[in-house]
């Protein structure tokens, strides 16, 4: 198992290093830079050898893998440097918003896990029948709707209609949380229900269900007891991609409704070019990615020894 982890750990390495460069890359690649972008903002004219100066003071004058080996020389030290538009230090700023985000998401996983298990198993369960048909057609109308159009109708219908949760976030609380959160476990809940449902119906297709109910083993025990134990990779698996797919897809949401994650702080970022915080946004959401992937493959192997013996076989 230690063995394991230290090869997955050392796959991080690249994974970081591209992700790094690409984005590096694609920034500069998009055109223009913090010093026009900050021109523009404040509105006053400044002359080029001003400007120049102020390109040369953060370094923006160098060529471009200069400019990426030293950022990541400073990122392997700890230092992600300072924010080209506020002068705050990026990573104590990165690590305030944090939290917020890892609300937003652990709230929204916990949703999609409510609404879309239960859901899942029910429709599979109920195979072919009435049930089932409205689940899955709720689910294919979920699955269509883009994240900011169900921000809008949430907004609509449960601020403006019936003020019950404020349109724009009043801080870091429950009641600011609700509209950010349904809007991206509504989308993430129709995904998921249709694998569910799929992997539970392939397991009560197998032999073993077959023979307990022979054996005259109520149904609701051989699906508790064996059918979902047998789903608990593909659930897992889903749970971790909805973790990744949560903090690289709050961004949009965190936006529409102002709260003050990271999602929101790196929109910004893109929006007046600033390097350094969309560097940290873009490494530490790439790490955390991977971490969790990492963990969800440890805990396959600690819950179903299938999968630790063919490991161990290789």
């Amino acid at each position: 198992m230690k063995r394991y982890i230290f090869k997955r750990l050392l796959l991080l390495i690249p994974i970081v290093l591209g992700i790094t460069f690409l984005s590096f890359a694609m920034m500069r690649i998009a055109g223009s830079d913090a010093i026009l972008q900050q021109v523009d903002a404040t509105g006053i004219a400044l002359s080029q050898e001003v400007i120049d100066a102020r390109r040369e003071e953060l370094g923006l004058n160098q060529p471009f893998l200069i400019q990426y080996v030293r950022w990541l020389g400073g990122f392997l030290t700890g230092d992600l440097g300072v924010s080209y538009i506020s002068g705050n230090d990026v990573f104590s700023t990165f690590v305030s918003k944090l939290p917020a985000t890892l609300f937003l998401t652990g709230s929204s996983m916990l949703l999609t896990v409510i609404i879309s298990l239960p859901l899942g198993i029910l429709a599979a369960v109920r195979q072919n029948k009435f049930t089932d048909y409205l689940i899955r057609t709720s689910s294919f109308i979920g699955s269509s709707l883009p994240n900011f159009f169900v921000a809008l109708l949430l907004m609509y219908f449960l601020s403006i209609r019936l003020p019950v949760f404020p349109v724009i976030s009043e801080g870091i609380n429950l009641k600011s949380i609700v509209l950010p959160t349904l809007t991206l476990g509504i989308a993430m809940s129709a995904r998921y229900l249709r694998q569910i449902r799929a992997a539970v119906l392939e397991e009560l297709g197998k032999e073993y269900v077959a023979g307990e109910k022979a054996r005259g083993i109520e149904f609701s025990a051989t699906l508790w007891k064996s059918v979902l134990r047998s789903c608990l990779v593909t659930i897992l698996t889903l749970m971790a991609l909805s973790i990744g797919s949560l903090l690289g897809g709050t961004a949009i949401v965190e936006s529409i409704f102002m709260w003050d994650g990271v999602g929101k702080l790196a929109v910004d970022a893109i929006n007046m070019r600033d390097y350094p915080v969309i560097q940290a946004y873009v490494v530490w959401m790439a790490m955390i990615y991977v971490i969790v992937n990492l963990a969800t493959d440890v805990i396959y192997r600690l819950i179903d020894p299938r999968i630790r013996l063919e490991g161990e076989r290789r």
